[in-house]
């Protein structure tokens, strides 16, 4: 007979994967619940209602809680818990490879032209040696100006200096024109409707009143997704899970000092209802400190039949390679790459932006 394991601290690092993996709060409280419920009895009486079937009968503790300390009890590591190791770790590296080999370019990198730490060529080449078929440069827009954002005028200037780079490029790749325009806290876009008509892609993100009340924060983005100007929907929540990530150092991450922070609140279901409506991708940002959206709005993104875009989000030649984070997370999500709209080539993808109205 197999030594009994201890099913509170199961349960517990049940709870601890759940929260880790950013899932939903009713989640983790049924495995907190149920830990704390179960830790005051006496092992005996634990032991007892296990195999006469009781556990549910105490306050806390649901038929999924009480199966995984059945099986603790037996010796046995709970399902529940297997299931969550095998599917956070490397278990899934095909299912994401995949994934990653199938993406053809990124949309969304910055330059030293706003918070970005090298010339839009570096960038562009460092795109090349990964393999993309080409990269949408997407700097900051003026009112984010902790991040040196382009004024109209400074935007114009670089579509020129875009279209003299492109020309140099080895024949196949291409850099796309864009920004990450702001999200301005009527849901306008911090740009001219006709600079950003002359763009291939246009990011839309909050940088600013992140923690608006819900209603707000919900009209806000609403307004921004029915824009037919916006392609795609940038860090939806705007949260921030660590502190600056290892080896990221310097003005090549200007824009992304070390803090956490937290979800922004905002109904997530009419936001990716409307960008399902409106045909807007919604961004897997691939920054291994943003990891946005989170894991549970990924997959209510794809129930909506959201259109979604696995992006770096890269302020330094090295971060274009941060592809695969996004890419992992996808595939634990069950992202297909149909629904993917950096599988497509670049003619394919100007296509999908400018026929978006």
């Amino acid at each position: 007979m197999a030594r009994a394991r201890d099913p509170i601290a199961d349960l517990r690092r049940i709870a601890f994967l759940l929260e880790r993996a950013n899932e939903a709060t009713y989640r983790v409280r049924a495995f907190r619940s149920a830990a704390k419920a179960l830790a005051g009895l006496p092992a005996a009486e634990l032991t007892e209602r296990a195999g006469n079937g009781t556990l549910t009968e105490l306050a806390g503790v649901g038929d999924v809680t009480a199966r995984c300390v059945a099986e603790s009890l037996a010796g046995e590591e709970p399902v529940y818990l297997r299931r969550l190791v095998a599917t956070e770790g490397s278990d899934l590296d095909a299912e994401a490879t995949a994934l990653r080999a199938a993406l053809r370019g990124d949309c969304h990198t910055h330059s030293d032209w706003s918070d970005g730490g090298s010339p839009i060529e570096e960038m562009a080449l460092a795109a090349v040696e990964l393999g993309h078929e080409y990269l949408v440069l997407t700097d900051h827009s003026p009112r984010l100006t902790v991040a040196r954002g382009l004024t109209a005028e400074r935007l114009r200037r670089q579509l020129d200096h875009v279209a003299q780079v492109n020309a140099a490029l080895p024949e196949g790749f291409r850099i796309l024109t864009g920004i990450e325009v702001d999200i301005l806290a009527d849901g306008s876009l911090d740009q001219d409707d006709d600079l950003l008509a002359r763009l291939d892609v246009v990011v839309g993100s909050v940088h600013s009143g992140l923690k608006d009340e819900r209603s707000k924060m919900t009209r806000r983005m609403l307004k921004a997704v029915a824009n037919p100007h916006l392609d795609i929907l940038g860090h939806v929540t705007g949260r921030m899970v660590s502190s600056r990530p290892a080896g990221v150092t310097g003005p090549g991450d200007r824009g992304h000092r070390a803090r956490t922070r937290a979800e922004s609140d905002f109904d997530a279901d009419a936001v990716f209802a409307a960008c399902a409506e409106h045909d807007t991708a919604v961004e897997i940002n691939s920054r291994p400190e943003r990891q946005d959206p989170p894991k549970r709005l990924i997959r209510r993104a794809l129930e909506a039949g959201c259109r979604f875009a696995i992006n770096t989000d890269a302020h330094a030649p090295g971060q274009l390679d941060w592809q695969r984070f996004g890419c992992e997370r996808a595939a634990l999500c069950g992202v297909p790459a149909d629904r993917v709209i950096n599988t497509w080539s670049a003619e394919q993808l100007v296509t999908w932006t400018h026929n978006r109205t």
